[in-house]
């Protein structure tokens, strides 16, 4: 894959495409990333039990078109063609998570061996292909049975959790060194607990905040497990830090409201994993879910610090709102992709930067892409140009990042495939790999011929 278009700059923004080399450290990972509910399919094949976003899927007017997760990207019945293009891109690291409702149907107890055998051939073809597993532990989908004893505003769940991090390091660790605990956990406790945008679909504050609180149990008592059944683990949660602005007349409220969402997404879950405190705007409402050790339960040592970044939040002050403030979309006078979400490359600069100085970990960059409407063209080719501009500019703010002396160790673009984008359904494309879903045919896009050059480029294997 070596033939690519030249990046059209969306909206006017420099980028170095050809990066200086020197900025690159020799051991940067360049990566790709997917998770298990968005590609894999099978949802009732082999035993895999049912997961919350099963039950959510069939709930009327939750999907944009009614679409689910059963079929997906069928990576189940064909990861091995999936191993064989992240090959064709050059990556040399593997971001997939694991299906915690198809390895324990039930969430606990009797373990489904042919659920944890495909995760045995799935690491085995990636490790064949040259290529380093990365394994996420959650990435969203808490098997429903486990919801139906609460889910987690069951305290039990941290404990549950590290149970099913155990089967998974017991079984996969010998091969797998590279392990999240969660993906994201302020996006799904959020829109779960406090907006009522995912499963369970709750909009209730002190849902909210016990919720957060036994999240963040289970994510210490996950890297427990994992370090006494890995070998010789490298551990870490993956964060979405997007800094959030107040959006609307920007008034003192607006701000107000910014800054306790702001909270919510990017300190709720890093300042206690990493620094054992609770935000001081969040640290009274938790305090009553928060019993004796738990704060040193929480605060266990991890290896480096997972970021998502996409694009600036934002919110306004609304009194009738359960949380006190409101989502808001962003300002119309600012650049955006298809999905309506802002284009600010600096922001991502500006967040790699305070990050590693925040919390004094090596970050890496687990999901940064562009999602896009798109198709083949009359010669069935996908020529997403905007992605591989936002990918060019976003890479370039990267670089600004590790001058400054931001300690950088890796990149990896969302995502492989096009895929179940929840809430949207199939209406938004984020793959370097369009799926033509009726036939699950795999098309390679412009992005992915992009993004392979670049790999190349940068390792020195091309001129």
């Amino acid at each position: 894959m070596t033939d690519f278009p030249r990046p059209a700059v969306p909206n006017g923004f420099p980028a170095r495409v050809e990066p200086e080399r020197h900025l690159i450290p020799r051991d940067f990972v360049w990566g790709v990333s997917t998770s298990a509910y968005q590609i894999e399919g099978a949802a009732k094949v082999d035993g895999r039990g049912p997961g919350i976003w099963d039950a959510y899927c069939r709930e009327p007017g939750r999907i944009a078109g009614g679409d689910n997760g059963e079929v997906a990207c069928d990576h189940y019945h064909r990861y091995a063609e999936d191993v064989a293009l992240l090959g064709k891109v050059g990556v040399a690291a593997y971001r997939f998570s694991v299906a915690w409702p198809r390895v324990l149907p039930a969430g606990r107890g009797a373990a489904n061996e042919a659920g944890l055998d495909f995760y045995d051939r799935l690491v085995d073809a990636v490790l064949r292909a040259g290529i380093e597993p990365w394994l996420c532990l959650y990435h969203w989908d808490l098997p429903q049975a486990l919801q139906d004893e609460g889910g987690w505003l069951n305290r039990d769940s941290a404990a549950w959790f590290a149970d099913y991090a155990a089967l998974i390091a017991g079984r996969l660790g010998d091969r797998v060194r590279r392990f999240a605990t969660f993906n994201e956990p302020s996006v799904f406790a959020l829109f779960g607990y406090g907006f009522a945008w995912h499963p369970p679909a709750v909009a209730d504050p002190a849902a909210l905040h016990k919720a957060i609180h036994h999240v963040n149990l289970a994510h210490g008592g996950a890297v427990d497990a994992l370090r006494a059944q890995a070998r010789a683990p490298s551990i870490g949660c993956i964060h979405s830090m997007q800094p959030a602005r107040a959006a609307g007349g920007r008034t003192a409220a607006d701000e107000a409201a910014a800054a306790l969402l702001s909270a919510y997404w990017n300190e709720a879950f890093p300042a206690p994993q990493n620094r054992g405190e609770y935000p001081p705007l969040l640290a009274r409402a938790i305090a009553p879910h928060v019993r004796d050790g738990d704060m040193a339960r929480i605060h266990r040592p991890v290896d480096w610090f997972g970021l998502n970044h996409y694009s600036p939040i934002f919110a306004r002050a609304d009194a009738a709102a359960p949380l006190g403030f409101a989502w808001a979309d962003a300002p119309d006078d600012v650049p955006k992709t298809q999905m309506g979400w802002q284009v600010d490359p600096w922001a991502f600069r500006d967040t790699l930067i305070d990050v590693g100085r925040r919390y004094g970990l090596p970050v890496y960059v687990m999901e940064n892409g562009a999602g896009t409407v798109e198709q083949p063209d009359a010669s069935g080719n996908v020529v997403d140009l905007e992605r591989v501009g936002y990918l060019a500019v976003y890479l370039s703010a990267l670089y600004d990042a590790l001058a400054a002396g931001a300690d950088v160790r890796g990149y990896f673009v969302w995502s492989l495939l096009d895929n179940f984008e929840w809430g949207s359904g199939y209406n938004n494309r984020f793959g370097l790999v369009y799926v033509d879903y009726p036939t699950q045919r795999r098309i390679p896009k412009a992005s992915a011929y992009w993004y392979a050059y670049l790999i190349r480029g940068i390792m020195g294997r091309v001129p």
